[in-house]
């Protein structure tokens, strides 16, 4: 996808920071208390155009490639994550498939109102019992004439409570395993016997909503197969993944920097024995320790959207810049919350709640084993 000019993305960048800084950090507490974001902000989300932010601008969106992409994934890093997991599904896995092979009918039908925010998406692939194995789901889709007939259930679908229109991976073949058998499919919220389940209660990440979506007898055209062609579900939700973990990363990347200026901060304020702890050497071991893990995350991710964008690809990159960032993002939130010692563990310290928000990156969009699993095979591959 070509980039969106340098000054036009310049002016871009500096209005999302202007409204993370403004807006989004002085409500994270609201959020968290209330586990709901206001729908004051998400309307000013829709006004900035952040629900378009990958859309092609031909469908009503900006256009950013990976590179952007990863420049403001890391600024939405630096406030509670449930903002930008609202954001998450339109302008990523939610739409992604769509972008890449929906038929032009499909793509007019619903990437404007995407672009907008006036319709919300969600990326239906997780099962109750598949999740890092999703080539083995059991959600059917049987062929009845012109129709299919989707039944089964899904789990831990982000933003399944506001989603208007569902991407679906189900086994439309029955007599052979694995990836083939699986197809995609586009099911609009009010199609007949879709229901979503009561909202998760979570470790973290509140705001951020996940439910479980039911398919009963759910009937929809062979038209609402993403492409009009059976069989490529699974393979374009992997298509779909890539670019996912590199804006992962980049999250993490962006959470990492916030919570360097929590510890840096509390660290020159906090005084024990008669001085701030900032002059004591483990504490500097500990912040220089977490700015390496920043700097090494940055890195990586950048390089890796780069690549994505020359090549299209990047499948062993995502998954490296995934694994590292998440864990090193890990790695750092427990510094913050040690640096800042008893305080660390009361909720009214953001590093309290970004040490829980952070936990979930090492699993979701993939497990840090299974990236290492997702490398080895490349490598192997390769060789």
């Amino acid at each position: 996808m070509p980039a969106v000019d340098d000054e036009t993305f310049g002016q871009l960048k500096d209005a999302v920071e202007r409204f993370v800084a403004e807006r989004l950090v002085p409500n994270e507490m609201r959020v968290e208390i209330e586990d709901e974001i206001p729908e004051e902000i998400v309307d000013e989300m829709r006004e900035l155009g952040l629900f378009g932010l990958t859309i092609p601008p031909e469908y009503g969106g900006i256009g950013l490639n990976a590179r952007q992409e990863t420049q403001l994934a890391q600024i939405f890093g630096g406030t509670a994550l449930a903002f930008r997991s609202l954001l998450a599904t339109n302008i990523g896995i939610g739409a992604r498939g769509l972008i890449f092979e929906g038929t032009e009918e499909q793509k007019q039908a619903y990437l404007p109102k995407l672009a907008s925010g006036e319709l919300m998406s969600a990326f239906a692939l997780t099962e109750p019992d598949t999740g890092s194995d999703p080539a083995n789901l059991t959600t059917r889709a049987e062929r009845d004439g012109d129709d299919y007939v989707i039944n089964g259930t899904k789990r831990y679908i982000t933003n399944a409570q506001r989603a208007g229109l569902f991407t679906v991976m189900a086994r439309t073949e029955f007599d052979k395993p694995g990836a083939d058998a699986i197809t995609a499919f586009l099911v609009p919220r009010d199609t007949p016997g879709l229901t979503i389940g009561k909202k998760d209660r979570k470790m973290g990440q509140r705001g951020t909503t996940t439910s479980d979506v039911m398919f009963d007898n759910v009937r929809v055209p062979a038209s609402a197969i993403i492409g009009q062609t059976p069989g490529r579900g699974f393979r374009l939700a992997m298509r779909v993944l890539d670019r996912g973990r590199i804006h992962i990363a980049a999250l993490a990347t962006g959470a990492c920097k916030r919570l360097i200026a929590e510890m840096i901060a509390f660290a020159r304020e906090r005084r024990q024995f008669g001085k701030p702890i900032a002059e004591y050497q483990l504490i500097q071991a500990m912040i220089a320790d977490s700015h390496t893990d920043y700097l090494a995350s940055k890195a990586l991710v950048e390089q890796t959207a780069t690549l994505y964008d020359r090549d299209g690809a990047a499948r062993t990159e995502a998954s490296a810049a995934k694994y590292f960032a998440t864990e090193a993002v890990g790695r750092v939130a427990d510094r913050a919350v040690q640096v800042h010692g008893g305080a660390g563990y009361m909720s009214e310290y953001a590093v309290e709640r970004f040490y829980r928000d952070v936990r979930l990156m090492r699993i979701y969009e993939g497990t840090s084993q299974i990236q290492q699993l997702l490398i080895a095979r490349q490598l192997l591959k390769g060789a």
